[in-house]
């Protein structure tokens, strides 16, 4: 049985897709089956494993609509052990296509139930905002990992998609976990960096992951190559870090 993991915060800018593409490429090194699915509009998930995002016929936008199967929709990367379901810019308009289906909320995850025993993971990158297609992938998802950036305003928002999270438990997903908080773009030379991490692990305690993901320059260069930071430099700290974070979830989740 797969495991549903969306990583959301409606944050841009957090670290969201960069965690995406490499904790399924992580997952994938360790033998694990992963599917990534690319639930933002623009589409980085996607090129950041070398997919042309211009030429997706059937992606995301195609099985929200449930004009396709998730299994039509599926593709092969050069990551091992990693498939996609890529993104094109066109999934902005469902948001508005949704708007007046019943059950809309649920059109993610009834897609997923025909493919969810065919992988050990499912990872959603979501779109930054609380939209409708966030709404899927929360409604879809077992549980959820939100990355928080080790800045000024790391914790502002917070708030508001933890109260997100919990209406959806409510209303739409009763087994809803939070699998995480993962701290990112952490610079050890900065006191604010440090600062932040003290105060979230004071915060959150036993939500926070263990790892922290650092700021590198290999991993911000990863993406423009098509590639995660394992196939880009193996030996970086970012790679180290997400084969951590892998490890990590693996051993919490048996």
């Amino acid at each position: 049985m797969g495991k549903i993991i969306a990583i959301a915060n409606q944050k841009g800018g957090v670290g969201k897709t960069t965690t995406s593409i490499n904790l399924a490429a992580s997952l994938g090194v360790l033998e694990k089956k992963v599917l990534l699915i690319d639930a933002d509009p623009q589409a980085n998930a996607s090129s950041g494993l070398g997919i042309d995002v211009e030429a997706v016929e059937i992606g995301s936008y195609q099985v929200l609509e449930h004009r396709v199967t998730a299994q039509e929709a599926i593709q092969k990367t050069s990551s091992p052990n990693v498939d996609i379901i890529p993104a094109h810019i066109d999934l902005v308009a469902i948001e508005i296509e949704l708007v007046d289906k019943e059950q809309r909320e649920y059109m993610l995850k009834k897609s997923l139930n025909t493919i969810k025993d065919s992988y050990d993971y499912i990872i959603i990158d979501c779109a930054p905002s609380l939209g409708l297609i966030t709404l899927n992938s929360l409604v879809a998802a077992d549980s959820v990992i939100i990355p928080i950036q080790c800045e000024y305003f790391a914790l502002e928002g917070l708030g508001k998609l933890l109260n997100t999270v919990k209406s959806i438990q409510n209303i739409h997903n009763p087994d809803l976990d939070i699998e995480g908080l993962l701290l990112t773009m952490f610079d050890a030379r900065l006191r604010l960096s440090n600062q932040v991490v003290e105060e979230v692990r004071t915060h959150f305690s036993d939500m926070v992951f263990d790892t922290v993901i650092r700021r590198t320059t290999r991993l911000g260069e990863a993406p423009s190559h098509g590639e995660s930071i394992i196939a880009y430099d193996a030996t970086s700290k970012g790679s180290v870090n997400y084969l951590s974070l892998a490890n990590e979830i693996i051993k919490k989740n048996g």
